[in-house]
């Protein structure tokens, strides 16, 4: 009801402005500058609407930008730190192991901390703590993923909502006016495409940011378990040693 009431209010409002906007460009020259043209554009649409669409991207590329530069800082040359850690365990034992990787940073130093942390208890402990710490490490890792995805959902819907106001609005005015013109019916036809084509822009931006993250996130993983694996087995030499 909030949201309907809100948008009848916004497609009121941009009657007033859009049609001024609208004048200028089309009145106007054709070497309009772009950010004019996206501006008309976007009154046209509904400053309510329009503005909603435009905070799911904002938000959306705020949570995207983050999550690449957390996990750009996550990734680590993990073929270096297993010679480092297999060196530290040779020269100075397990403590040695776990002060290379206290100072490593990314998720897979974290694990193998946890790993040699047990390493007295057996090796099947050690595995253990490494399965179940990689899970945490993991978790941390798609942290944020859910509300991306929220907003590539959103802004669409929203798009769809104002499409479905400004048809309303059409036939208000329609009926209103007693007489099918084209005028009128573009008017309001106008204004429901607009929507629609800014939710569905959003939401291709943020899909395109959203698979870039998960590819980058299944990239980590694969290394993670890979270097864990490699971390058991040098933790069974050890102990055999």
């Amino acid at each position: 009801m909030f949201l309907a009431a809100f948008g009848l209010i916004a497609l009121a409002a941009q009657d007033l402005f859009a049609q001024d906007a609208a004048a200028d460009l089309l009145a106007g020259q054709s070497d309009v500058p772009v950010y004019q043209q996206l501006k008309a554009k976007f009154i046209e649409g509904g400053a309510g609407f329009m503005g909603a669409v435009l905070l799911c991207l904002i938000f959306g590329l705020a949570l995207s930008i983050e999550r690449i530069i957390y996990l750009n800082l996550a990734t680590t040359n993990n073929a270096k730190l297993l010679a480092k850690v297999e060196e530290a365990l040779q020269n100075g034992g397990v403590e040695a192991a776990k002060e290379v990787c206290r100072n490593t940073r990314g998720p897979v130093a974290s694990i193998f901390y946890q790993g040699l942390s047990r390493a007295e208890e057996g090796v099947d402990v050690v595995e253990k703590a490494v399965v179940s710490y990689g899970g945490v490490q993991m978790s941390q890792l798609e942290s944020g993923l859910s509300w991306i995805q929220l907003f590539i959902t959103t802004a669409p819907s929203l798009g769809f909502l104002g499409t479905v106001l400004g048809m309303i609005a059409a036939f208000d005015a329609i009926e209103v006016a007693g007489d099918i013109s084209p005028n009128i019916v573009a008017g309001g036809m106008k204004v429901a495409l607009i929507t629609t084509v800014g939710g569905l822009i959003v939401a291709i931006i943020l899909q395109f940011f959203y698979n870039y993250i998960v590819s980058k996130i299944d990239s980590i993983v694969l290394s993670m378990e890979d270097a864990s694996i490699s971390l058991v087995d040098l933790v069974v030499k050890y102990v055999k040693k």
